[in-house]
């Protein structure tokens, strides 16, 4: 079995698509075509099926593409053992993160790392989408759930907390609620329920049964510009908000507490600039966990 093939099928499967996987691959799509040929007749098997969409795992496929990533992880893990000797540390690693805690934590801080390393690459991916570590979409994740299932490698990183925050001038023109059932007299700010990527994060009903927010942003930092300028209370990440002399918090009605865990895929535990940077935002973390709480 030729390695190359093996690499081949592991783009395909990751994006989807023969186009999808030959631009990744830097191939043309009949080198791609014809290489994946060349693995199904080897194993006598095939391996996906062509729809007008792009190409699907057929159950063989399914079968053989956790054969093909223990594979991956070998060569990496060779290859880092083989290469990593020495002190440098190069390459890319790219970071999927919410957007309030990557702007505004990860941000600001991971340019002392590229600082210490001038061969590390970081490419932050700090948007409010989930990312797919098994396509590399990512090289690390920060999730708001523990994930359950796949090849991950997950530890929690700190747990926060989110509160309701008006404005001080909002608070001076309206007051502030005396309990969840004021809030239906408020303007209020919240997220696009059906935008929401994980069901952790949908979380309004934990501060009123009936939430109705008439000003909907799918952007942690987007909710907090519109609190801050006055358009109505709004549920704040707390470390975000205490940034901000202009917030008060709602005092009456309690928070509430999530968490942010660090997860990447099995396959890349050997790649040294991945640990690193893991490592890098781990402590960070925990050197600042009061901000959080």
């Amino acid at each position: 079995m030729n390695w190359d093939d093996v690499r081949v099928f592991l783009a395909v499967a990751r994006s989807g698509q023969i186009l999808g996987a030959s631009r990744r691959l830097e191939l043309n799509h009949a080198t791609v075509s014809r290489r994946i040929a060349a693995l199904e007749q080897a194993l006598k098997a095939k391996l996906f099926r062509r729809l007008t969409t792009g190409s699907e795992l057929t159950p063989a496929g399914e079968r053989f593409l956790s054969v093909a990533e223990r594979m991956e992880a070998d060569m990496i893990a060779a290859r880092a053992e083989i290469t990593g000797e020495g002190d440098d540390i190069s390459g890319t690693v790219r970071i999927g993160a919410p957007d309030g805690f990557g702007v505004t934590f990860l941000a600001p801080r991971l340019g002392a790392l590229t600082a210490q390393h001038r061969d590390l690459t970081i490419q932050l991916v700090p948007v409010p989408r989930s990312f797919s570590l098994s396509r590399r979409e990512a090289d690390i994740a920060i999730t708001v759930e523990r994930p359950l299932e796949g090849r991950l490698v997950a530890a929690k990183l700190v747990d926060y907390s989110l509160r309701l925050y008006a404005s001080r001038g909002y608070a001076a023109a309206h007051g502030l609620p005396r309990d969840a059932a004021e809030l239906g007299q408020h303007r209020l700010v919240g997220y696009v329920p059906d935008l929401v990527i994980s069901p952790s994060l949908d979380y309004a009903a934990e501060f009123s049964p009936s939430w109705n927010a008439g000003f909907g942003i799918s952007s942690a930092l987007g909710q907090v510009e519109a609190v801050r300028s006055g358009a109505g209370i709004g549920i704040l990440h707390a470390f975000i908000a205490r940034m901000h002399d202009e917030l008060v918090p709602v005092s009456a009605i309690p928070p509430i507490r999530r968490a942010y865990w660090l997860v990447y895929h099995e396959s890349v535990r050997p790649m040294r600039r991945v640990q690193l940077v893991a490592a890098f935002i781990g402590k960070a973390v925990e050197r600042e966990r009061a901000l959080f709480i």
